[in-house]
């Protein structure tokens, strides 16, 4: 066969054959990238709570107590018996001795600082704090509610430097696991009812964040997920542990 016989338009066919397929993938391929760029749109934010009532495991009680006098010899014998009058009262309460802590005797002399001002009642002012901390704290609890033993015993205390028991719970590290796993269950789970009423179904997580735990007050009004506290009652027993996981979750169809 001579070159004169071949037909030109045959010399096309599979380079355009090549060009249409060619064009063909391009166009799949950018329908799947289409495809996965709407779908990186669709997404829903929804939050999870876990809550726990749990009782304190630690209570640190100071009791502050003081006197005054223009003698300071008799002010520091009068703060001695006041602190052995303490002790006895703490070990009638059971409070064991390992559970005490006895800080030292603080005295002012008010005259040392007047500048010629309104002269104090009393020169000297005698301080001491002895502080019980313990993990008993249904001992404590027990303990603070007969105070007035001492103010009949005419031991003064000093209200304004503390004398109220605070309560600690020490365990949260022992329960954190499973409450995130609970919150993010629960994020879930609102997810699906979203996805649900969208026409859509959860697929999966496209960012999330643990939230801070709080450790609040177990008698504080009850928490929804919109709901933040600012600060926690140190005076309750009981304690409500709280955190919140915001989840994002990608929508399939």
């Amino acid at each position: 066969m001579s070159l004169e016989n071949v037909n030109p338009r045959n010399n096309l066919v599979i380079p355009s054959a090549l060009l249409a397929l060619g064009i063909a993938v391009c166009g799949w391929l950018l329908g799947i990238e289409i495809k996965a760029a709407k779908l990186g749109d669709r997404y829903v934010s929804v939050k999870g709570l876990a809550e726990r009532t749990v009782k304190s495991d630690l209570a640190i009680w100071p009791i502050t107590f003081k006197q005054t006098g223009d003698n300071i010899a008799e002010v520091y014998a009068t703060t001695e018996s006041d602190k052995n009058t303490v002790l006895r009262f703490l070990s009638e309460q059971q409070i064991q001795q390992g559970e005490i802590e006895l800080g030292v005797i603080r005295v002012v002399d008010t005259q040392a600082k007047e500048e010629g001002g309104q002269r104090a009642p009393h020169r000297y002012v005698a301080e001491q704090q002895i502080t019980v901390r313990t993990p008993r704290v249904d001992q404590v609890a027990a303990a603070a509610q007969k105070t007035g033993q001492l103010l009949q015993k005419g031991v003064v205390l000093n209200s304004d430097r503390g004398s109220g028991v605070t309560y600690i719970f020490k365990g949260l590290n022992g329960i954190k696991p499973d409450m995130i796993t609970e919150a993010t269950r629960n994020a879930h789970s609102a997810a699906e009812r979203f996805a649900a009423d969208s026409g859509s179904k959860v697929g999966s997580i496209r960012q999330a964040a643990q939230g801070v735990f709080s450790i609040l007050a177990a008698d504080q009004p009850a928490a929804t997920e919109d709901n933040d506290y600012s600060q926690s009652d140190s005076g309750s027993m009981m304690k409500t542990i709280r955190v919140v996981t915001s989840v994002d979750y990608f929508l399939e169809q």
